[in-house]
């Protein structure tokens, strides 16, 4: 049902999509005092600051959900609409015979992000959390999949796909932004205050000393399609996982200045897992 549903949403045209997104995105800030709160108060650490600039971040939510069975479902089309200015930095690594690992956080569309990733740069394998249901999870696995495509499951079997594919210099991706469970992460600063953070990227850029490039895929007005930006990071991988994941963090928070509107800031980033207690600010 759920998959037929999807099919028939990527049939829409994309400014159709958007449209209902943005409505849907809305319907949900008003419904929901807690996210409404929330969202207002993540996107205010950083300086965006207001009800205007809320209601925006909302709707821009609401089209980054609608969007994503078309770029399941008709990649062509979707990478069609796709156009980067720095994709420089990618080919910078690629010349340097490094394997790359692709973070993408929650900013605009980034299942567009992977897919032009695959497209321009060869084979990528995308760590993943299945989902609980088998049924979700085979929607989800084949919508993710496709030419130069693959997933690996958020587990040590995983884990091990990720290292042998950036051995073999070609890249992977994660979502950075993600809260960890107990024990797979460590508290970093991200817009300035304290937020429990992976492990894994820092973990897997100094094992195998693959480039570190930050990717997201701007949602462009009147359903021109996306901007996809990548940001390398440059200089030594910081030796202790706390300094990994402010290195991380600090490259996000830059990346998320580039379209602060397409942020998912109503995502409960702060929150702390069982177990974990928050440093004192």
């Amino acid at each position: 049902m759920l998959l037929t549903f999807y099919r028939l949403l990527a049939r829409l045209p994309l400014g159709w999509l958007h449209r209902l997104g943005r409505g849907l995105g809305l319907l949900v800030y008003r419904s929901s005092a807690d996210y409404a709160a929330r969202l207002r108060a993540n996107a205010a650490l950083a300086g965006y600051e207001g009800e205007d600039f809320a209601r925006r971040s909302a709707a821009a939510a609401g089209e980054g959900a609608l969007e994503i069975p078309r770029v399941w479902f008709r990649p062509d089309q979707a990478l069609a609409q796709c156009r980067s200015d720095d994709w420089d930095a990618v080919q910078e690594a690629k010349d340097e015979g490094k394997g790359i690992l692709f973070l993408t956080p929650h900013l605009g569309c980034f299942e567009v992000a992977a897919r032009y990733c695959a497209y321009r740069g060869g084979p990528i394998t995308v760590l993943y959390r299945p989902p609980r249901k088998a049924w979700v999870a085979q929607l989800v696995e084949g919508g993710r999949r496709g030419p130069n495509l693959d997933t690996a499951p958020a587990n040590l079997q995983g884990v091990r796909q990720l290292v042998r594919a950036l051995r073999r210099g070609e890249a992977i991706g994660i979502l950075p932004d993600q809260v960890p469970g107990n024990g797979e992460g460590v508290w970093a600063p991200f817009f300035g205050k304290p937020a429990f953070s992976m492990v894994l990227p820092g973990r897997l850029a100094a094992q195998t000393g693959a480039a570190v490039v930050l990717v997201a895929g701007e949602r462009l007005p009147g359903a021109q399609g996306w901007k996809v930006h990548f940001l390398r990071l440059h200089g030594a991988v910081p030796e202790t996982a706390e300094g990994q994941a402010a290195w991380i963090n600090a490259g996000m928070e830059a990346m998320i200045r580039r379209c602060p509107e397409q942020y998912l800031w109503g995502y409960n980033r702060y929150k702390a897992p069982r177990g974990e207690t928050p440093p004192a600010a």
